[in-house]
C-alpha cells in the first residue's frame, strides 16, 4: 500500500505493481484510526485496514482522508482517556504512592543517621556511577576505593 487516498471509509490508491499502467485503482476500506501523531507540523492518523493485519497499518496525512466520522469517534475517544487521566492524578490516586515513598524514606533515614555514610567514612571515590535527582536533592551513586 503506497500513498492513499481515504473516501468516506474507502482509500482509493494505484499500486506500484502493474495497475499503474491500466490505470485501474484498488480500493482500501478503513477499519478504524488507531493513533495520531503530528509529523513536519501536519496532523496524521495510524489506520487499520479492513482486511490487512496491524502489521499493514500506515500513517496517513489527515488531508488525505475523507472519513470524518471514524476520526471522530477516534479523537472522542482520546478525549475521554485523557480526562480520566487527569481525573485520577487530581483524584489523589497517585498520591497514595508518592506518600508512601516518603514514609519508605523516612524509616531508612532514621535508621541510617547513626551511620557515618560515603566521606564521613574515611573512604576514597573511584568514580561516580550515576547520579539523580528524583527526590528534589542531587544524589551521587560512587564506587569508592577499597582500603585494605
Amino acid at each position: 500500500m503506497s500513498a492513499k487516498k481515504a473516501t468516506e471509509d474507502i482509500v482509493e490508491t494505484e499500486e506500484a505493481a502493474g495497475e499503474d499502467e491500466e490505470g485501474e485503482e484498488e480500493e482500501f476500506t478503513v477499519e478504524k484510526v488507531v493513533d495520531v501523531r503530528v509529523k513536519g507540523g501536519k496532523k496524521e492518523y495510524l489506520l487499520k485496514w479492513k482486511g490487512y493485519p496491524d502489521s499493514e497499518n500506515t500513517w496517513e496525512p489527515e488531508e488525505n482522508l475523507d472519513c470524518p466520522d471514524l476520526i471522530a469517534d477516534f479523537e472522542q475517544k482520546r478525549k475521554k482517556k485523557e480526562a480520566e487521566k487527569k481525573r485520577k492524578s487530581q483524584n489523589g490516586v497517585e498520591d497514595g504512592s508518592q506518600k508512601k515513598k516518603k514514609k519508605v524514606a523516612e524509616v531508612r533515614t532514621s535508621e541510617d543517621d547513626n551511620k557515618p555514610r560515603g566521606f564521613d567514612r574515611g573512604l576514597q571515590p573511584e568514580r561516580i556511577i550515576g547520579a539523580t535527582d528524583s527526590s528534589g536533592e542531587l544524589m551521587f551513586l560512587m564506587k569508592w576505593y577499597v582500603l585494605c
